[in-house]
Parts: structure tokens; sequence; C-alpha cells
């Protein structure tokens, strides 16, 4: 029974980790009828849901593992990583990472806990505390690549970019295969007055990110068109006057050329208003990218409500110049 459970343990893992959510919850399945009590069960069942986009579920499996373990620091750090990102409970997953700190050992493991609090501090808007967090990162070195990047992030989310920089450009060049650390590498680039290299960098991120495998819940182009189109009719009266006659176009991600021409390759939604001549009626495009929305939303449920904050953002920041119009009210 042991090596039963084993082997779907470490079928389990190499599945998630090639994203095969479906086939890494199946071995879980199997493992969960030899042993519903294995804490490593649980975990591998909470890894692979939130795969699956099923993030509710997950924290249940994730919490069923701490409950059988109450040392399992993996399944500590999961359960906070999935309550900041996309369940945005921010003050539990910062509650979670406290409990993990006193069971962490190494430095490595010290840093998990530390940056984890520091993107909760990050997203609940506490700059000052986040600061405060990462004084208590360990010296180090931390020479994987994983941890270059995620150090330089938070000091770049912190806008401290003389201190991101050195750890993107590193991260950078010992993974040149991490999108996120080439898309981050530009943003500092930019920040620090190099356009060339911002969107040498830029241009980068974006090719890795085409090369990624959709999420397993991603729905297809023609789904995703028709939740683009229920955001748009439910957006605010005042907002949607704007895109209501608007040529929506579903894409992946923005084009190569777009992002040359300064265009975010991560951004969710673009507003294109071409000119148009004398006395013609204003023309709107609406550009929606869908890859961009996955990553943002984090999982099926949530792609509503980031398309209507994307669409108000920017909305707003094309016609109002910043200026958020105060909203109608729906009777």
């Amino acid at each position: 029974m042991e090596d039963q459970l084993t082997a779907h343990l470490d079928r389990g893992w190499d599945l998630a980790q090639k994203g095969d959510a479906s086939g890494a919850i199946a071995c879980a399945k199997r493992a969960l009828e030899i042993d519903p009590q294995s804490p490593e069960v649980h975990n591998l069942f909470g890894f692979a849901s939130a795969l699956e986009g099923e993030a509710e579920e997950a924290l249940e499996h994730y919490r069923l593992a701490i409950a059988l373990d109450e040392t399992y620091f993996e399944a500590m750090l999961n359960a906070s990583e999935l309550m900041i990102a996309p369940l945005g409970d921010f003050d539990g997953a910062i509650a979670q990472i406290e409990d993990a700190l006193d069971y962490a050992e190494t430095d490595e493991e010290v840093a998990d806990c530390i940056l984890l609090k520091v993107d909760a501090l990050t997203a609940k808007g506490d700059y000052e505390e986040a600061k405060r967090a990462m004084k208590m990162l360990p010296d180090g070195p931390f020479n994987a690549p994983s941890y270059l990047f995620l150090i330089g992030r938070a000091w770049y989310e912190l806008g401290q970019v003389d201190k991101a920089a050195p750890f993107i450009e590193q991260a950078a060049k010992a993974d040149p295969q991490s999108a996120d650390a080439h898309y981050y590498l530009g943003l500092v680039r930019d920040e620090q007055g190099d356009p060339r290299g911002a969107t040498e960098a830029l241009l980068r991120s974006r090719a890795l990110d085409a090369m990624r495998t959709p999420p397993g819940w991603s729905p297809t182009p023609e789904a995703f068109a028709s939740v683009v189109k229920v955001s748009i009719e439910k957006l605010d009266l005042l907002l949607a006057r704007y895109v209501r006659e608007a040529e929506v176009f579903v894409v992946d991600l923005p084009g190569a050329e777009l992002v040359v021409d300064g265009v975010d390759p991560r951004a969710l939604i673009v507003l294109d208003r071409p000119p148009t001549e004398d006395g013609a009626a204003p023309h709107v495009r609406l550009f929606v990218y869908q890859r961009n929305v996955e990553r943002a939303a984090g999982s099926l449920e949530a792609m509503n409500t980031e398309l209507a904050a994307a669409l108000e953002r920017e909305i707003t920041a094309v016609f109002f110049e910043g200026q958020r119009p105060e909203k109608t009210e729906l009777n």
C-alpha cells in the first residue's frame, strides 16, 4: 500500500509540474482512497485543484493537510500563496505565514515566508510594513534564480528600483527562460531611462509568455468572447456609453509591434481611438488579451471581476484623463 501511495504521489506531482491539473487530481484521488489521512495527499490535491482554478477547494485541502500535520511547512506556504491570489485574503495569508515562520529552519525557508508576507502587505497597500519586513530577509547568499527574482520584484513593487535592479538583472541572466524575470527587467530598464533595453526585455517576456501552456480551466476563444460581452453589458451606464459601439477584438497577447510602440505586453485591455476625419463620429476599438486576463484572474470564477476592473481603469484613463467619473445608479 505504501508503495502504491508513493507511486500515485510521485506521478501526481510529475503531472502537476507539467501543468496537467486533471491528471494530477486523478492521481490525488487514487492516493486519497489508499490513505485519506495523508497530509501529503491533501497537499497534492490542493496544488492540483489550484491549477484547475478551483481556489476554494484547493485551500480546503491545504487546511486539511495542515490539520493532519501542524508542522507541514510546504502546505502552509501553498495556502498563503493561494490566499494572496486569487482569493485576496491578505490578513489570512499573513497569519498563516507567521505560523509557517515558526517552522522555518533554513535561510531559504525564512526567505520564502518573508517574501510571501511582503507580497501580502504590498497587495493590501501597507508599504511601510512591507519595507520593514524586507529588512528581516536573511543575508543569503541566494543564488537560485527564483530567489533573485522574488527579491528584486519585491523591491521594485516597493518603489526601490535601485535595490531591485541588480537582483532582476541576475535573475534574467541566470534563467533566460523566465518570462517574469524579463518582464520586470523591462520595467526596471524603463525606470532607469533605457527605452531600447526595456523594449528588448519586454519583447523577450512576450515571446516567452506566448510559449506558455494556457491553464487547464482556460475557456475557448468563443467562450471568452462571451465573458467579455457580459462584462461590457454589466458596466456602469456612464462608462458603458464609451464602449457600447466599440469594435471588440479578442486575442491572446498584445502584438510585438504594439510592445515596440509602448504597450505593456501584459496589458489586459487596450482601448484605441484611431484618428477620424473632421466631423466623423469617433471610432473606438477595444482589444482584450485573453492570456493576460487569465494570469491576472487566476481562476474562471474571478475572470468577470478582473475584466470589469480592467475595463473601468482603461475607460477612465482614455476618456477621463485619470479622473474617475461618478457612477450612475442602476435602477
